[in-house]
């Protein structure tokens, strides 16, 4: 019996993570030691919408699984632990959430393109002038 429910904590440390879906990406910029400048023109501004989404029919079969394991694994017990097993599966795994960031992307006079990434909405529109400096990126 011990070694039933020792089975189904491990199925639910490993199943759990499954139950939602998480998407994330980065970009990083290194800085020069020396004072330097970049000149070019916005392109594009793109909004970017980052999605966290459950998946309550997943959680609660998880959960009914593992409830029914911890129940006994026979008879009343196991359906009474399925039952509940779904139901916190399913609540654990129904959260959402977002978040939203903005890309900048610049034509520079060089020739290079670069996009910039800002968690809020950045200053720069497409057209707009800009320089980039070890500093960050700026209106000309």
């Amino acid at each position: 019996m011990k070694t039933f429910r020792r089975i189904a904590l491990v199925l639910l440390v490993a199943v759990m993570p499954a139950c939602a879906t998480t998407t994330t990406t980065s970009t990083e910029w290194g800085q020069g030691q020396a004072e330097w400048v970049r000149y070019g023109t916005v392109t594009t501004v793109r909004e970017v919408i980052q999605r966290r989404e459950g998946n309550p029919a997943g959680g609660a079969l998880a959960g009914a699984i593992i409830g029914g394991i911890l129940g006994g694994g026979r008879g009343p017990g196991a359906l009474f632990g399925a039952a509940g097993g779904a139901a916190v599966g399913a609540a654990a795994s129904s959260g959402s959430s977002e978040r939203r960031s903005y890309e900048v992307w610049v034509r520079f006079q060089d020739g290079g393109y670069q996009a910039f990434v800002y968690a809020s909405y950045p200053p720069f529109r497409p057209g707009d002038p800009v320089a980039l400096t070890p500093h960050g990126l700026y209106h000309a």
